[in-house]
């Protein structure tokens, strides 16, 4: 199947060269060396600004390309595969904008994606050193004699001399006051979109968005906070920002006042669901070292991979990467196909990608054992930077409580829909249809709750039909059906132990947090499952990757993993798991990515001439 997003992705890695070959500029070389001096990747960051990749983050009524937010997870998690501190730092801008696709106006946005696609670093200034996910208790604040609110004198010659002359350029400006700390691109940014405090009590209502343009602010207002020491992304500019009395101009205003906490949830619902491309390039490289480890190294006179321990190890990571593929795909789609529900899909993904990709890493660790945490022993010692790297991806944008907590929240409308089979199962279907044409984005239909249900949930019942049917015209499939009506059973279940929690609104207790956990794994099942029968017959011929899908073989290993960790006896046999096995080498061989598309490496070029490299001109990125 020609996927349009992974051939794309594939066009921008083989643009970027081998990362292999130490003589490319995005090498894991360089990637290495940046580490260990903990130096921002400016010049790899130069390359993507060269091949366009900014434009990506730039939706098309604004002068960029970004149509499908299929297209975005692809290349990032290219430039993830790579080097997280590359794809953190450049993907930061997408965060630092998505406020203003949200809710800013068309001068606004133009402004912006001019600026983003010249290279200009972009920010997001959410959150503050003593409140951390609390942005209600947020205090950078705009100063309210700032604001024109009716209460300020009249512009007149007048009340201009009792104020010393400023009383009309101080009504026509925001003044800023307080700290924004733990900020990616704080320092490097020269945009920020700033979530402040636009009302002395806060409250919901009290809070806005300020696109702040430091190039126009008065230097003596604004000082940048020392570069954030951090064990992963070493080189990435986590610092922060302080503000003492910066004027900003009153059009700076995204959204209307008073609305800035829903625009920034709303925002964060995009973020969250893209955040998926770290993981996902994290588990393909750790995948890779893991499996390139157990092919050569040689145990007890037999090789690695060989040993049925190992193999086990190595079929279980790659069926977690698949299943993640899965999910994230399904969840991109769902961006634009099912928006009003995102609250939810962006809160599954956000909570398992990360937990997900953080034990593939760790069961790795286990095969790899001491060469897991050595820098020049194995591999450069990539494995324990894009280990380390990785932890903080569950962090950002809203930690794993966060994540689950919003589920939480959304318990009633969830149970009422899985009830009644509401929700948008059209939306939901068309997700999971990989040759379905995507509607555009329209930001309006965000919402804070899923109020109708979860149609990717309501669809699982069907699905689980359609896989059942199929099974009676081909017995290869009946294991993969006994685990897919397994899965709704206790989907089911789930949703019966949710209503006991339905009420909840402030203390949540942690046996919550546990049914919250359980019910992402379900909505995970319901993905893959509806991904699979609805997409399987445009794949399955496929020279590349068809065999995963033609007797539901990634399905049938993706339902084994979540049941099991739902608390069910394991459905996959050992010549299951050999046969996934099979696939990951034979991927690996054949210059493939393991995904469930196809999509292959780069191919090896020779390096540019240092002279040639020297004589390029390098731009701020």
């Amino acid at each position: 199947m020609e996927h349009p997003p992974y051939r794309l992705a594939e066009e921008f890695d083989r643009f970027l060269g081998d990362p292999d070959d130490p003589g490319e500029l995005f090498s894991y070389a360089r990637c290495a060396e940046l580490d260990e001096k903990e130096e921002f990747p400016a010049d790899i960051c130069h390359r993507f600004q060269e091949w366009g990749l900014p434009a990506e983050y730039v939706p098309v009524a604004y002068g960029g390309r970004l149509r499908d937010y299929e297209r975005v997870l692809q290349l990032v998690r290219t430039v993830a595969r790579r080097d997280l501190t590359c794809a953190i730092g450049h993907g930061k801008t997408y965060l630092g904008g998505v406020c203003v696709w949200v809710a800013g106006s068309a001068e606004q946005g133009a402004r912006l994606g001019a600026d983003i696609m010249a290279g200009v670093p972009v920010a997001l200034g959410l959150t503050e050193r003593a409140h951390g996910s609390d942005l209600l208790a947020n205090e950078v604040r705009t100063d309210e004699s700032a604001a024109d609110t009716g209460d300020q004198p009249a512009d007149t010659d007048e009340s201009a001399a009792h104020t010393g002359g400023n009383a009309a350029d101080t009504r026509d400006h925001w003044v800023v006051s307080g700290e924004k700390w733990l900020i990616n691109n704080a320092t490097r940014g020269s945009v920020l979109s700033l979530l402040t405090r636009t009302r002395p009590d806060g409250g919901p209502r009290g809070f806005s968005v300020l696109l702040v343009d430091k190039r126009e602010l008065d230097g003596n207002t604004y000082r940048h906070l020392p570069k954030i020491p951090t064990h992963g992304i070493r080189g990435a500019d986590i610092s922060g920002i302080a503000f003492d009395g910066a004027r900003v101009e009153r059009g700076a205003l995204v959204g209307a006042e008073g609305a800035g906490l829903e625009i920034v949830l709303k925002a964060l619902q995009l973020t969250r669901t893209m955040c998926a491309a770290l993981s996902l390039g994290a588990a393909d490289h750790g995948l890779r070292l893991g499996l390139d480890f157990a092919e050569e190294r040689e145990l007890y006179g037999r090789r690695l991979i060989d040993l049925p321990q190992a193999g086990h190890v190595l079929a279980g990571a790659a069926a977690d990467v698949l299943l993640h593929e899965a999910v994230a795909l399904v969840a991109a789609r769902a961006v634009q196909t099912q928006t009003a529900e995102l609250a939810v899909t962006s809160a599954v993904v956000k909570y398992l990608l990360p937990t997900g990709t953080d034990q593939v890493l760790a069961d790795l660790t286990g095969l790899l054992g001491a060469r897991a945490f050595l820098k020049d022993v194995h591999a450069d010692g990539r494995f324990q930077k894009v280990e380390r790297d990785h932890r903080i991806v569950g962090l950002f944008d809203g930690n794993t409580l966060v994540n689950l907590n919003s589920l939480v929240n959304q318990f009633r409308p969830l149970v009422r829909g899985f009830r009644r089979s509401t929700g948008d199962t059209a939306g939901g279907a068309a997700a999971c249809d990989l040759a379905a044409p995507l509607p555009p984005l329209d930001p309006a239909k965000l919402s804070l709750v899923a109020r109708h249900g979860s149609g990717i949930m309501a669809g699982l019942a069907a699905s689980v039909d359609e896989i059942t049917r199929r099974a009676g015209a081909d017995p290869a499939l009946a294991p993969v059906a006994g685990a897919a009506r397994r899965l709704l059973a206790v989907t089911t279940a789930v949703h019966a132990e949710m209503a006991e929690y339905q009420d909840v609104l402030a203390e949540v207790p942690a046996a919550a947090f546990e049914v919250a956990r359980r019910y992402a794994l379900c909505w995970a099942g319901a993905a893959c499952t509806g991904l699979w029968t609805r997409s399987a017959g445009h794949v399955r011929d496929d020279p590349g990757t068809g065999a995963l899908w033609r007797d539901g073989l990634w399905l049938h290993t993706a339902l084994d993993r979540l049941l099991v960790r739902l608390g069910e006896p394991a459905t996959a046999g050992r010549e299951t798991n050999e046969e996934l096995l099979g696939a990951l080498r034979a991927a690996r061989s054949s210059g493939r990515l393991f995904s469930l598309l196809p999509q292959r490496g780069p191919e090896r070029r020779p390096a540019m001439p240092a002279a040639a490299a020297g004589a390029t001109e390098r731009t701020p990125c």
